[in-house]
């Protein structure tokens, strides 16, 4: 296990001492990021609280550094590991300043003086996550999306090892959400530091982490690079998806297509289509698309939201069987719309569809 900065040995979490989660094994390289996802109540918090010692294990161990966690003092602990959890702290007259400065304490003496170097670098950790404007405000009046970045910030300067994170992009907002993981991956590329995080947003656990646990039941049903975990299959089963979809291609869920006969005919190609299907969808309008190659950006949307899909084979010219279903699909269809104005030679029969179209007195250019 010389290898690994953290890992855990048969460990069993719980409350109570009652299990609710067995054989969690858990090996953190440093300069990784390993995201746990899984549905809410799956024991991810549980997960994260028992191996910061927040929670007492059940059962098994944890290591730190080839060293048993449960035999380090908290300020040993502290010196290498970080958490930011998602519970609401409430401070009593703690400005955000002073928050972010408790990350300081386990490198200062018995007063919990801070030097000049301390407090660079509490300023330093407020810089990163775009929190000097309101650093002297009370903590306890700031909205939740501030209090996280100042949370974060007391991480930051804390200087850990290891960074433990319970949903960190809860609370904020798109611009914040980006900053922060650019942060963390900041830390893991210059640092080497290590990342543990539980996330709900999928798309973003499939872009930053190295490595994702799946929490299902419970144990850790699957563990691997999110190339393995993030497939339409195999999420679809972890959530048990049963309405709408989840689109691996593009890491997204999808809203379940519109139920009954395809409406409206939509010609399209090269990401023309996608938000026409979107649209349609929203307004509850069925649709057929077509014709279009698997490996069409186009495809990886209409799959999951068009009524009925007429497909070619990746690279090869549309065929004329797959011209004659997609014109038979049209004909039943009270309109037409194109979203292309430019059509190559893989696709020109999809040119003669938008011409028929016309002819039929559907078309609709969009």
């Amino acid at each position: 296990m010389g290898e690994y900065f953290i890992h855990t040995d048969q460990m069993v979490v719980g409350y109570d001492g009652k299990p609710l989660i067995k054989d969690v094994e858990i090996k953190m390289k440093r300069g990784e990021i390993l995201t746990l996802i899984g549905p809410n109540g799956a024991g991810k918090s549980t997960i994260l609280k028992s191996m910061t010692r927040q929670l007492k294990l059940v059962a098994g161990t944890v290591y730190m550094n080839q060293e048993m966690m449960s035999k380090m003092s908290g300020k040993e602990v502290a010196k290498k590991l970080a958490v930011v959890m998602t519970e609401r702290i409430q401070p009593e007259l703690m400005t955000c300043e002073d928050i972010v400065a408790t990350g300081r304490y386990p490198y200062t003496g018995t007063l919990g003086i801070l030097s000049a170097e301390d407090w660079k670098k509490v300023h330093r950790a407020m810089e990163m996550v775009h929190a000097m404007d309101f650093k002297d405000r009370d903590f306890t009046a700031i909205s939740d999306g501030q209090r996280q970045r100042i949370l974060l910030a007391r991480a930051i300067c804390q200087e850990p090892e290891v960074i433990v994170l319970d949903e960190p992009t809860s609370f904020l907002d798109i611009r914040h959400k980006l900053e922060l993981l650019s942060i963390l991956k900041r830390m893991v590329l210059e640092n080497q530091t290590a990342v543990l995080m539980s996330l709900h947003e999928l798309d973003l656990a499939q872009k930053i982490s190295d490595k994702v646990i799946c929490v299902h039941g419970d144990r850790i049903e699957k563990y691997g690079p999110p190339e393995e975990i993030f497939t339409s299959e195999y999420i679809h089963h972890l959530y048990g998806i049963t309405t709408g979809s989840y689109n691996a291609a593009f890491g997204c869920l999808e809203m379940g297509a519109p139920e009954g006969k395809p409406e409206v005919f939509v010609i399209g190609g090269n990401g023309s289509g996608i938000p026409t299907y979107r649209r349609l969808q929203r307004a509850g309008i069925p649709f057929a698309a077509g014709v279009l190659h698997e490996n069409d950006v186009d495809y990886q949307v209409a799959k999951d939201l068009a009524a009925e899909v007429i497909v070619e084979q990746p690279f090869e010219e549309i065929s004329e069987e797959a011209y004659q279903k997609a014109y038979a699909s049209m004909k039943k269809c009270r309109e037409v719309i194109c979203c292309m104005d430019a059509f190559g030679t893989f696709n020109k029969k999809n040119q003669l569809l938008r011409e028929e179209a016309g002819r039929m007195k559907k078309l609709k250019i969009n």
